[in-house]
């Protein structure tokens, strides 16, 4: 097996925010480019950061089991936020994560953010930053968990559709490498990014033009699903939640992104597409 590594433009392009220099599908595109073309037979992705919307051609074959969904503070002196002092600057990159914590913390400063994770927790030190949140699962997989200072409920801080999954790639009637790669699949990580994904998928894939949260938990035969779309300056924030059969895992998405656009979603999306 060769292990081939792709730098893409979302890795490149790290001056700019992702809404500005094109959205979730700078962190994929070569990669996709490089399996239609042959040159590489599977790809293995962040969830977190697939468009809703793949090429026909290609398909998700597998997601193993679900890291840690939370999102994770990484602050000097490893304190908390409620410990940080009035107008702590907290350095993300994610307008889902401005917009939970503007309206649960105003008080803290949000710094925009963006860079691979080493050079984002360097910032820390080097930068006068009070703290920066990341993805608990990236920290954890780097091996740096003695670096978290918290790690937020997701009751608190609603994680990025996605978040904390692997997703494996292939082509779609690559029937040899699909079934060599079924073994790693995770029926259970499996149903919840789905809903989260129809969720995604529901409000139109806009990810990046606005603050978009959705989580999925299966217990059993049991899936519940939360949702959230909110404006980029924090004003607007709209949060459900839907529950049914782990077996309607896509209707329940659509469904979740139907309630939360009849409720001012919608408008919202109007004024950034």
């Amino acid at each position: 097996m060769e292990l081939v590594v792709i730098k893409t433009k979302g890795d490149i392009l790290q001056d700019v925010s992702l809404a500005q220099a094109g959205g979730k599908g700078l962190f994929v595109k070569e990669i996709e480019e490089a399996l239609l073309a042959g040159d590489v037979d599977l790809a293995v992705h962040s969830m977190k950061d697939l468009p809703a919307e793949l090429p026909g051609e290609l398909v998700i074959t597998a997601t193993p089991l679900r890291e840690d969904p939370r999102d994770a503070l990484i602050s000097w002196e490893q304190l908390p936020l409620e410990q940080l002092p009035p107008g702590a600057m907290i350095g993300t990159g994610s307008l889902r994560r401005s917009l939970q914590l503007r309206n649960w913390m105003p008080r803290l400063t949000i710094v925009p953010l963006r860079g691979n994770l080493d050079t984002r927790i360097g910032k820390v030190s080097k930068t006068g930053l009070d703290g920066v949140i990341l993805a608990a699962a990236g920290i954890r997989r780097m091996g740096w968990e003695a670096k978290i200072a918290q790690c937020f409920p997701v009751e608190t801080m609603l994680p990025a559709v996605g978040q904390g999954v692997l997703g494996i790639e292939t082509r779609r009637d690559d029937t040899a490498v699909r079934e060599a790669l079924a073994f790693l699949d995770d029926p259970t990580t499996a149903c919840e990014v789905g809903a989260e994904r129809a969720f995604l998928e529901g409000l139109g894939g806009g990810g990046c033009q606005l603050p978009i949260a959705g989580f999925a938990r299966k217990t059993g035969d049991h899936l519940v699903l939360e949702g959230l779309i909110g404006s980029i300056d924090g004003k607007v924030m709209l949060r459900d939640r839907v529950e049914g059969s782990a077996g309607t895992f896509a209707e329940l998405g659509r469904g979740l992104a139907e309630a939360l656009l009849a409720r001012g979603g919608r408008a919202l999306l109007a004024a950034v597409l």
